[in-house]
C-alpha cells in the first residue's frame, strides 16, 4: 500500500534500480545475508536456543543460568555443550551424570532410566544452527587449526574456534562498521561542501584551505598512533575513521552548490524570503545527490578495507571481537591451512562485490539522465 503513495519522481527511481537486474539482485542477496548475520545470535551460539528440565522451559540465549539450577555442583554459568550438563539436563538432574556421563546417557536413551532410576520427565536441548558461537574453543579438537568437517564446516583456526562462527559475526561487525563510518562521513562531507558552495567568498577559502590539510594527512599512521596510545574499540575507531573519510565529500558538493547556486529558482527562493538554511537543504542538495551517491561505495568499500587492514596488522578492534582481517592474518601465517586464507578472500569478496554493485543501481536510479525500459 504504502507504494501507491510514492510521487512520479520516486517511482522512476525505483523502476529504474529495479531495471539494473544485477543491482537488484545484489540488493536482496545482501539483505538476505545481513539479516542472518544481524540474528548471528540465533546462528551460531553456543548456548542453547530453548530447552526443557523437569518440565520448565528456559532460553539460555537470554537469560543467566547455573550450572547449580540443573543439579550440578557449580554456580557459575552453565556449559551447555559440556557432556556432564547435557546429562543434567536429559535426566533431570541425576547425581550420576557427574560421574559417568555417556554412560548415564546410553542407558537413558536405551531403557529411559539414570542409574538404575527412572526418568519420569525427560529434558531437550534445541540449539541453533551451528552449536558454535565466534569465541567458543573447541575442546575435543586434536589440532589446531583443524580442516573442515561435518562438525566445523569451514574448519577452525589456532585457537579451535569455528570459521563459520566468526565469518557470521565479522560479517556483521564489518558492514555495521562500515556503514556507520558513511553516515558520520556523509554529514560532515556535506555540510561542509554544502556552506562552502552556497556562501563562496571567504567561507570558501577558509574551508578550502583546512580540507587540503586535513585530506593530506596521513591517516592511516596517525591511527596507528593513537591505537598505540588509547584501547580501541568500536565506536572510537568508528570515529576516527569518519573523520578522515569525510573530506572526499567535499568537492563534489562544493562543485554542486557552485554550479547551483545561481540558477532562477535559487534566485526567486531568495526573492521570496526563504532562508539560506532551507534553500541549501531543501532545493540545492537533491541536486548534489547523485555526485555524492557515486562516492558512498568507495567510502564503505574503503571502511571495510581500513578495517580490515588495522586488523591485520594488529592495531584495529582488540582480540575479543571476531575480525575478517585478523582471519585473513591467520591465513598468511598459517599456510598450511589454506581453508583460513580463502574463507577470508572469499568473503571479502562477495561482501565487496555486492555492495558496488548495489550501490552502481542506486547512482543510476538517482540520475535523472539515466532511463531503463
Amino acid at each position: 500500500m504504502r507504494l501507491l503513495h510514492l510521487n512520479a519522481l520516486q517511482r522512476r527511481r525505483l523502476a529504474n534500480f529495479k531495471a539494473n537486474r544485477r543491482a537488484f539482485w545484489s540488493f536482496w542477496i545482501f539483505l538476505a545475508v545481513f539479516l542472518i548475520t544481524l540474528c548471528a545470535e540465533f546462528v551460531a551460539n553456543d548456548k542453547p536456543l530453548l530447552l526443557s528440565y523437569r518440565g520448565e522451559l528456559y532460553m539460555p540465549i537470554f537469560s543467566f543460568h547455573s550450572e547449580a539450577e540443573f543439579g550440578g555442583e557449580f554456580q557459575t554459568e552453565a556449559e551447555y555443550n559440556a557432556p556432564e550438563v547435557i546429562c543434567l539436563i536429559r535426566t533431570g538432574g541425576a547425581e550420576a551424570c557427574l560421574d559417568d556421563p555417556e554412560g548415564i546417557l546410553a542407558e537413558a536413551r536405551e531403557h529411559g532410566t539414570a542409574a538404575g532410576v527412572p526418568i519420569t520427565d525427560p529434558g531437550w536441548i534445541l540449539w541453533p544452527p551451528i552449536p558454535y558461537s565466534y569465541n567458543t574453543i573447541n575442546y575435543e579438537v586434536s589440532t589446531a587449526p583443524s580442516p573442515p568437517d561435518r562438525n566445523h564446516w569451514l574448519g577452525t583456526d589456532d585457537q579451535t574456534r569455528d570459521v563459520v562462527a566468526r565469518v557470521i559475526y565479522g560479517f556483521r561487525i564489518s558492514v555495521l562498521f562500515a556503514l556507520l563510518v558513511a553516515v558520520i562521513s556523509s554529514v560532515i562531507g556535506i555540510a561542509a561542501g554544502a556552506v562552502q558552495g552556497y556562501f563562496g567568498g571567504w567561507v570558501d577559502l577558509t574551508f578550502q584551505r583546512v580540507v587540503e590539510i586535513w585530506s593530506n594527512m596521513p591517516s592511516l599512521y596517525i591511527i596507528i598512533i593513537l591505537s598505540a596510545l588509547f584501547t580501541m574499540n568500536f565506536w572510537l575507531l568508528t570515529l576516527l575513521i569518519a573523520f578522515f573519510s569525510w573530506t572526499s565529500l567535499v568537492g563534489v558538493v562544493r562543485a554542486e552548490f557552485l554550479r547551483a547556486r545561481n540558477f532562477e529558482y535559487v534566485r526567486a527562493a531568495r526573492a521570496l524570503g526563504v532562508g539560506d538554511w532551507t534553500i541549501m537543504f531543501r532545493h540545492l542538495l537533491p541536486n548534489a545527490m547523485v555526485a555524492t551517491l557515486t562516492l558512498l561505495p568507495f567510502i564503505i568499500t574503503g571502511a571495510i578495507g581500513g578495517l580490515a587492514a588495522l586488523d591485520f596488522l594488529g592495531l584495529g578492534l582488540p582480540p575479543s571481537y571476531p575480525s575478517l582481517g585478523e582471519l585473513a592474518l591467520q591465513g598468511k601465517n598459517r599456510l598450511n591451512a589454506p581453508w583460513l586464507g580463502f574463507t577470508a578472500f572469499f568473503t571479502f569478496a562477495f561482501m565487496l562485490s555486492l555492495l558496488v554493485f548495489i550501490f552502481e543501481g542506486i547512482r543510476d536510479a538517482f540520475d535523472p539522465r539515466k532511463t531503463f525500459r
